[in-house]
């Protein structure tokens, strides 16, 4: 009977040491920056972490992930430390995925618990989650105390330390970018599509031809042919978006959907002479593979290369890519955004860009 109990404390400490294991190693795919960088947008600012303190924070979370994945597989500490530090982490998990899942019903979205690479609703989490901390309750209960050492703590400490400094020697704290710096000139940057010259997409302004009587002054109301000129908050990227109609896109050089998404959009401007703008903000990361980017594409494009995490601010809360927007005059009037329901539609973007003024209002 003992051998029996030992085996199935064995296999529960097995089993919960590969999930906090891969739930660490997760959140540093595909690559340890830009997987933080996006845990802490997409989970840590909108719980109201600081963009100072977020930081430290998931490198210290990520690195007691590590570190509880090894210490539940060896004895020192194991019963009156190692497995309540384990259950109290993932009820605190807990709570928080069963706040959001009351707040949005929980049934869609990514908890960012195995981060990018196995995305999980915050509802498949909790039940994640509470079968854990059955297995470790059950673990205490049928767990011999005879097996627990006292004599080693700096076991605990040691790789408790040595997992978070691993973390920030992985992925190291970056100094916040002013402005959202760009680092891709301008100038470097063509339309192979479309060669630079007068924006032609714009509307031709109609003019009142309709003489003035000496006697009295006569006018003419005329509908507007075009939206008033707005400020969009991409003039810093490229100076000529906010004049007449322009596509906007945010992709990632690596991420096929981008890629796909720009193919989609160089065959619609291939049979669309008046096709609006195509401009691009990358995120600087794989950016060495913009060249093959472009070339999956069909076409280049004008674009700036701007860091992970003020790309994901700019990309906009909750939104995730590939992003397209429709922008007239620096107006938007359409923002496609990642892989679901809001993902961009070549058919639907067709219909959009034809459109007159007029049309758009209704």
């Amino acid at each position: 009977m003992r051998t029996s109990k030992n085996n199935i404390a064995l296999g529960i400490r097995f089993v919960i040491s590969f999930l906090f294991l891969l739930s660490a190693v997760a959140k540093l795919y595909p690559s340890p920056y830009f997987a933080i960088s996006t845990f802490e947008v997409k989970q840590l600012y909108p719980m109201g972490f600081s963009e100072n303190f977020a930081p430290y924070f998931s490198r210290i979370l990520i690195g007691i992930e590590f570190a509880l994945g090894l210490l539940i597989l060896q004895k020192n500490f194991l019963r009156s430390i190692v497995i309540p530090a384990t259950i109290l982490l993932l009820t605190v998990f807990t709570t928080h995925l069963t706040l959001v899942t009351i707040q949005s019903g929980g049934n869609s979205g990514n908890c960012g618990c195995f981060g990018s690479l196995l995305p999980m609703t915050p509802i498949e989490a909790i039940a994640k989650n509470v079968v854990a901390m059955i297995l470790l309750v059950w673990l205490i209960v049928i767990m011999p105390k005879s097996t627990e050492r006292h004599d080693n703590f700096w076991v605990l400490t040691s790789t408790t330390f040595a997992m978070i400094l691993m973390l920030f020697m992985l992925a190291p704290i970056q100094p916040p970018a002013s402005n959202f710096t760009v680092t891709e000139p301008e100038a470097t940057t063509v339309d192979t599509l479309q060669p630079k010259a007068a924006d032609t997409t714009a509307a031709v302004m109609i003019k009142d031809t309709v003489k003035k009587p000496d006697a009295a002054v006569a006018t003419v109301k005329t509908e507007p042919t075009e939206p008033e000129k707005k400020k969009s908050g991409y003039a810093s990227y490229f100076a000529g978006i906010d004049n007449g109609r322009k596509t906007l896109c945010f992709f990632v050089p690596g991420c096929d959907h981008c890629r796909q998404a720009a193919k989609e959009l160089t065959e619609l401007k291939k049979t669309n002479k008046n096709f609006p703008e195509i401009s691009i903000i990358f995120m600087n990361e794989e950016a060495d593979l913009i060249p093959d980017f472009f070339k999956e594409a069909g076409a280049e494009y004008p674009y700036k290369i701007i860091e992970v995490i003020p790309f994901w601010k700019v990309l906009g809360s909750g939104k995730d890519t590939p992003g397209v927007k429709y922008l007239w005059n620096g107006n938007e009037y359409k923002y496609y955004f990642g892989i679901n329901e809001n993902k961009f539609n070549p058919v639907d973007y067709q219909k959009l860009i034809n459109k007159t003024f007029a049309e758009l209002k209704k």
